[in-house]
């Protein structure tokens, strides 16, 4: 049939004849925090951690997944990403970016279910509020070669593992194919979320200003360098290092004393930089 309007088109529309599917948030929060030193002269130690929640409804029922929920019919997804850090994390006002969108057929038993994810970036030591009682932090560690990822997530009590099999599927822009090929613990598709978030934060790291979101107002150069150091897995040559944030950090008038140091001076980000 020919229609000579869209209002007549939408009229005669019948949307019962496509199959239905549901969309999903999930959100991938990271950030830094400081560990025990016994050596008081030396800076505590950095680990770089997720937080996961602990599902107390099936499928999956008490296996860890990312905070995620169902999009609204009527909201918008950045806004159900909120809500869904809000209402299972207890966490609101943070940094926030779309990662990737999520679709294989069968990533959730339920129902043919699409996922868009994003990325959060938070310095836990600011939150105002406790987190929810079934979420927890885990401190990441990462081994990965030219085909394999593999990580290991700790929270004290839990040791979650998984493996990442890595095709590269485009050579002009270094894209890889992600497959999960060992997972016991994690729900859904999640092992592939945050291969993909940890890849995306390591590549943004060194030429964006990302980095802040998970820093407290006022640091020294050294906790600096050892966030950058435990994202990336690897030391950094200071005079590389102090190339890379010469002009993302500018000198304040503060001084931390105390804890057996010697007075550090301290930065804060230069949010008002020229690129």
């Amino acid at each position: 049939m020919e229609y000579k309007s869209e209002e007549e088109f939408l009229k005669d529309y019948d949307p019962s004849q496509y199959d239905r599917l549901s969309l999903t948030t999930d959100i991938l929060i990271f950030s830094v925090s400081n560990g025990t030193q016994e050596n008081y002269r030396k800076l505590n130690e950095k680990f770089f951690s997720v937080l996961l929640i602990k599902r107390n409804t099936y499928p999956f029922k008490d296996k860890w997944t990312l905070p995620g929920g169902f999009v609204g019919i009527d909201e918008d997804i950045e806004d159900a990403a909120r809500r869904v850090l809000y209402d299972e994390a207890n966490i609101k006002d943070i940094y926030l970016e779309q990662l990737y969108t999520y679709g294989d057929p069968k990533r959730d038993p339920r129902m043919r279910v699409i996922s868009t994810s994003y990325m959060a970036l938070i310095d836990k030591n600011r939150l105002n509020d406790k987190i929810s009682p079934n979420a927890s932090w885990f401190n990441i560690k990462v081994l990965e070669d030219e085909k394999y990822i593999d990580v290991f997530l700790d929270n004290g009590t839990d040791t979650l593992k998984f493996k990442i099999k890595k095709t590269l599927k485009e050579k002009t822009t270094d894209r890889y194919k992600y497959e999960i090929v060992e997972n016991d613990s994690l729900a859904f598709d999640h092992p592939l979320v945050i291969a993909a978030g940890i890849s995306r934060l390591k590549n943004k790291i060194e030429y964006t200003d990302i980095v802040f979101n998970m820093m407290p107002e006022y640091f020294t150069l050294g906790e600096l360098q050892q966030v950058y150091e435990v994202i990336l897995g690897k030391e950094l040559l200071d005079p590389a290092f102090r190339r890379i944030i010469a002009k993302k950090t500018v000198k304040t008038d503060k001084v931390r004393t105390g804890g057996g140091h010697r007075p550090s001076v301290l930065f804060k980000y230069n949010d008002k930089q020229k690129k």
